[in-house]
């Protein structure tokens, strides 16, 4: 939903007065003036945001229409004029997370929250590492309370991501679950047509200002993963907590997804977290 957003943001915004014109007549001079302006005007990030979404375009079509004789109307994405000339800005990736020191204070402010759904949605973020969208459309047919786990089915990679449930995690989820009207169909329940909660942006803020940490609802996903590499959780067993695509990696195919084997690891994280959250002094086991 988010990628369709932008695209569609984009293409009202940035390409508003292309929508008429051929694509023939993009040549890469009027391509490379066009990545400029939008980089003076409205940054260097969306500049590049825009035309890799143009790239995106043009390769489609370069692939989709061709002539009565099986060639394509376009021999050339002219977008490759950017990287040919090496005219991308260089934007350097976001990495903030909230730092250690901080949890505890960010982690008293969000329990303080009078919102139950917007205290427990945040507080879940940070255990778990979900994503936004995922977390915000749990349904409850996908948390397991017998099992100890809960289930993603639509994933950024497409690949379902089940994990399993810690004490402290199964504590909240249960506790939603026996509160629940009988009938809810999500986790964290919402008043809009989507019958779940949308966007936690006044929760976020107000989280900022009562804590004077700056963070987004990613960063807590950074944060899970920082503080989960820092405990030197195996590799192969981190890449499928957070759910990401083990690329090239020819064992990493042959490696099965079993939310039991990644018990062990998701309960040192999240012993670990409780520490800087709550100064439990409960010890993080090693995984023999």
């Amino acid at each position: 939903p988010k990628t369709l957003y932008d695209y569609d943001r984009i293409m009202k915004a940035v390409f508003s007065s292309w929508h008429t014109k051929a694509v023939t007549d993009m040549t890469k001079d009027v391509i490379e003036r066009k990545h400029k302006k939008i980089g003076e005007e409205s940054g260097p990030a969306y500049a590049n945001l825009a035309m890799k979404f143009l790239r995106s375009l043009f390769n489609f079509a370069i692939g989709k229409y061709e002539d009565a004789k099986g060639q394509s109307f376009i021999l050339e994405n002219p977008v490759k004029r950017l990287s040919q000339t090496r005219a991308w800005y260089r934007v350097e990736k976001r990495r903030r997370e909230i730092k250690s020191n901080d949890l505890q204070t960010w982690y008293e402010t969000v329990s303080n929250l009078s919102n139950d759904s917007l205290k427990d949605y945040l507080i879940l973020l940070l255990f778990t590492g979900l994503r936004k969208q995922e977390a915000l459309k749990l349904e409850w047919d996908h948390v397991d309370l017998s099992n100890k786990t809960l289930t993603i089915t639509d994933t950024k990679n497409r690949i379902p991501l089940t994990l399993p449930l810690p004490d402290f995690t199964f504590e909240l989820l249960k506790k939603r679950n026996d509160s629940r009207d009988t009938d809810a169909q999500f986790v964290f329940p919402g008043q809009g047509k989507t019958s779940h909660l949308v966007e936690p942006r006044e929760a976020v803020k107000k989280v900022r200002k009562l804590s004077n940490i700056e963070f987004s609802l990613h960063d807590l996903r950074r944060t899970f993963i920082t503080n989960a590499e820092s405990l030197d959780i195996p590799h192969y067993a981190l890449k499928q907590l957070v759910n990401h695509k083990q690329g090239n990696d020819v064992t990493a195919g042959y490696v099965i997804s079993d939310p039991e084997r990644l018990r062990k690891p998701m309960e040192r994280i999240e012993t670990h977290l409780l520490r800087l959250c709550r100064k439990d002094t409960a010890k993080v086991i090693n995984i023999k």
